[in-house]
């Protein structure tokens, strides 16, 4: 059954086995089209005939904050043991399958989701759902594969401790969020990777990967229904039972992050110093969230950006310097970045802490709001441009939003932006408690905020 004139409607108001048209494209390029499977599974799909490609991802309504202690890495490493084999299928199969269509096969975690995704040309697109499909509902989990994998995690772990510039984004998630599932790393610890156990790996994957916990999504050059079809057919063996979607497990048993402040210093003997200063900022769902993207383009995000200019083309202090934004269903954070000789860090963050003070006093000029706007727009557009990037949007929107703007309505959004929105947000924002997070050849150093 297909229902028109229903593009505002979420999926848990989606009658089971209807089709709504979340938006209807141009001549039906980029038609979004939701359908609703028996048992609650959700197949979102993008329309993009002009393309040779499609883009097919499985989205898991489960991140790392949903661990406890005692499960902690265990939605990373679950990532990895869904590639090892199914009843079907072993892990070289899974990987000689996708290789012989030139396909690329591929999965990450996030600190509130996971997605399992494979791009091939749209003839093969049967054969990517058949495989995703299998990994993520067939997988055996097996005592060999857990022990084999935990190598591979480890070695991964080292791999991030060995470069600072990524390491000290999780340990500024520590310093803001504390001992909590939000700050924990998404890779797991050491003792935490070392103390998990097949048996616990594998309770986790039957809970938490259920029909209604998951979203398909598919952009490319695709039919709606054949999709739904295919889906439908690789799903067929659990499809059954309650279509509601059960709450993750950080709603109602996390409370809301503590936001911890202060200083936190990793000493280590690096070339350069690395440097994260950050503030509590928005959650997901707040409306504000496109005043704050157009500033942090304006900031730190670009050449022109006040960060850019002021610490690498006025002082030549960093190469690397940017400002960013994080947002989670609950809280958030706007923070900056930079990379210097350790005899340097003094000067880059004395400017860092001068140009947040003179956006609290000052925020921004109209040239800045227009420019920052111009970036946030083409880089809104231009990262849209392939299959993958499309299937990542509505397979997002869908499982964490349960709703889909446009392209244009991002836009429109973007547009509407004033400037005396984003400067009062700017000051309510950068007067926050700031957090601070240090890597280098610091031994007996301090470091204040």
């Amino acid at each position: 059954m297909t229902m028109s004139g229903e593009a505002g409607i979420t999926a848990a108001e989606q009658e089971p086995g209807s089709t709504v048209t979340l938006h209807p494209g141009a001549d039906g390029v980029g038609t979004v089209r939701r359908t609703v499977l028996p048992g609650g599974l959700r197949v979102v799909t993008e329309t993009m005939p002009t393309v040779r490609s499609v883009a097919f991802g499985i989205w898991a309504g489960i991140g790392s904050r949903d661990e406890d202690l005692a499960d902690a890495g265990a939605t990373h490493y679950l990532e990895h043991l869904l590639f090892k084999g199914t009843a079907r299928r072993s892990a070289l199969d899974i990987s000689a399958t996708m290789d012989a269509v030139g396909g690329d096969l591929n999965a990450f975690t996030a600190k509130e989701y996971t997605c399992y995704y494979a791009r091939v040309l749209d003839s093969d697109l049967p054969l990517a759902v058949d495989v995703v499909s299998d990994m993520v509902t067939s997988s055996l989990i097996e005592e060999a594969d857990v022990e084999a994998e935990r190598g591979v995690i480890l070695e991964e772990i080292s791999m991030r401790d060995d470069d600072p510039s990524d390491l000290i984004h999780d340990e500024f998630s520590i310093a803001m969020y504390g001992d909590a599932p939000l700050g924990r790393p998404i890779l797991g610890t050491v003792d935490t990777i070392n103390a998990l156990r097949r048996d616990g790996i594998a309770r986790y994957y039957h809970s938490h990967y259920r029909a209604p916990n998951l979203v398909v999504a598919v952009a490319g050059n695709i039919d709606h229904h054949r999709v739904v079809e295919l889906v439908g057919r690789a799903f067929s063996a659990h499809l059954s039972g309650s279509s509601e979607r059960p709450a993750p497990p950080r709603i109602g048993g996390e409370a809301t992050p503590t936001l911890g402040g202060g200083t936190r210093l990793i000493v280590d003997d690096t070339e350069q110093a690395h440097v994260v200063l950050g503030v509590p900022a928005l959650a997901r769902h707040d409306d504000r969230r496109f005043a704050l993207g157009v500033f942090n383009a304006a900031f730190g995000g670009g050449m022109s950006s006040r960060l850019f200019q002021e610490i690498r083309e006025k002082r030549g202090l960093a190469y690397s310097v940017y400002s960013y934004t994080s947002q989670h269903c609950d809280t958030g954070s706007f923070g900056l970045y930079a990379g210097c000789q350790p005899a340097k860090v003094d000067e880059v963050l004395k400017i860092c802490q001068e140009e947040f003070a003179k956006a609290v006093a000052r925020g921004l000029t109209a040239e800045e709001l227009e420019r920052g706007k111009g970036q946030l727009r083409g880089s809104t557009v231009l990262g849209l441009e392939d299959t993958g990037s499309r299937m990542s949007r509505i397979g997002k929107s869908e499982l964490v939003y349960e709703s889909l703007l446009s392209v244009d309505e991002v836009l429109a959004r973007i547009d509407a932006v004033s400037l005396d929105e984003v400067n009062t947000l700017a000051a309510e924002v950068l007067e926050r408690r700031p957090t601070l997070t240090v890597i280098g050849p610091f031994e007996g150093r301090e470091f204040a905020v």
